[in-house]
């Protein structure tokens, strides 16, 4: 596939998605499938499948990378950043107003709708540790690696979550290796090995260099850097994963309260678009400077960059890896450990931080029938919780 269109082309549809797109990261391929595949045809179906199925192979948040790439297969690397621009954009200057206007939240009423949005974000992982354990761990060795992934988040430490996703895929090496293939090898870009090589090079080259020069010098927008790029390299299985590797780099270092992650976290569902421009509302809202709107540009470019370095990485490829058993075997094990690090994190820190009483128990579950059972958007349940929070509050 060469690119055929341009970049004003490409950025015009995908800001038509970015201000469209709410549902979270299957509803987006869902929305591009219908926009660029069925009525644009910028791409046959099984060109579309064969994409969707790499970048729900790599780590990092599916459905920017598919979006990332299909600006690239359209109109070249400009064309690749006017996708992720336009998609990225409406939802992140949302987040970023919100963060900015926290002050306007210090009064009870403000506090009461921060609450409901906490009370959002325990609905929302509990139907993503659901929806992600039917798909992700439908068999007992699955289950039984999501299993072990909790005990190493509990147990583990700094490096817990870390460790669950590498001891998830070395079981997925010993007890995953009949997982189905998928066929591959029918998506082909214009991007050549050693240009795929480079970025591999530089994924892993900044993985391990970021840190060590975090540490020596001392430099707040470094380490920023630092954590976002890591916690973006490491969310395997979806979106929502990314949640407890940014509290573990955020809250537990001091950047931010928990209340404010997750009271973000909440607004992060009502907004259309990736999941990840949850990075910009935390870079604004932190107290280390550099923190507002350069704060936020740092996050949103640093958690995104290892997954887009991945994609193009691995696109000259991905016909033979997708086609190699031991690398379906360990990104299935992998898969499963992300169910048990989501659902450690559901418990703490959603749970015991939002939970307080049996009313905001009932709240919660409220929220959890309305995405699951009745297919509510979860927009609306954003608004219908932060106004119970806010009417509590005025009780």
């Amino acid at each position: 596939m060469t690119a055929a269109g341009n970049p004003g082309e490409v950025f015009g549809a995908f800001l038509k998605l970015g201000l469209t797109s709410f549902g979270g990261p299957i509803a987006h391929l869902g929305y591009f499938r219908d926009e660029l595949v069925i009525r644009r045809k910028w791409l046959d179906e099984r060109g579309y499948a064969d994409l969707v199925a790499l970048c729900q192979f790599l780590p990092g948040p599916a459905s920017s990378q598919v979006g990332f790439a299909l600006g690239l297969m359209r109109a070249g690397p400009l064309g690749a950043l006017a996708a992720w621009t336009a998609f990225t954009l409406p939802s992140a200057i949302i987040l970023v107003v919100f963060a900015m206007a926290a002050t306007a939240f210090n009064n009870p009423v403000g506090q009461g709708l921060l609450h409901g949005l906490k009370l959002v974000a325990v609905a929302v992982v509990a139907q993503a540790v659901w929806g992600m354990a039917k798909s992700l761990t439908p068999d007992r060795p699955r289950a039984a690696i999501a299993i072990v992934a909790v005990f190493a988040v509990t147990f583990g430490g700094v490096f817990g979550q870390l460790a669950a996703i590498v001891v998830g895929a070395f079981l997925g090496l010993l007890l995953c290796r009949q997982v189905a293939s998928r066929q591959g090898g029918s998506v082909s870009f214009n991007i050549s090995r050693w240009v795929g090589a480079i970025c591999l090079v530089a994924f892993f080259a900044l993985l391990i260099a970021l840190p060590v020069v975090a540490s020596y010098a001392n430099l707040q927008a470094i380490s920023l850097f630092d954590a976002f790029y890591r916690s973006g390299s490491l969310v395997f299985g979806g979106g929502h994963v990314v949640l407890p590797l940014l509290e573990a780099e955020t809250v537990q270092k001091g950047w931010i309260s928990n209340n404010s992650f997750l009271a973000g976290y909440g607004i992060a569902q009502a907004v259309p678009g990736p999941l990840f421009t949850f990075a910009a509302y935390l870079g604004a809202a932190m107290d280390p400077s550099p923190n507002g709107v350069l704060g936020a540009a740092i996050c949103l470019v640093a958690i995104f960059l290892p997954g887009f370095l991945l994609l193009v990485g691995t696109l000259p490829f991905w016909g033979g890896l997708n086609r190699f058993p031991l690398a379906r075997a360990a990104m299935s094990g992998a898969n499963a450990a992300v169910v048990g690090v989501l659902a450690a994190a559901l418990y703490n820190p959603v749970w015991v931080s939002a939970v307080l009483s049996p009313k905001d128990f009932a709240l919660a579950l409220l929220g959890l029938l309305l995405l699951v059972v009745w297919k509510m958007p979860p927009w609306t349940v954003v608004i219908l919780l932060a106004g119970a929070g806010t009417l509590e509050a005025l009780i």
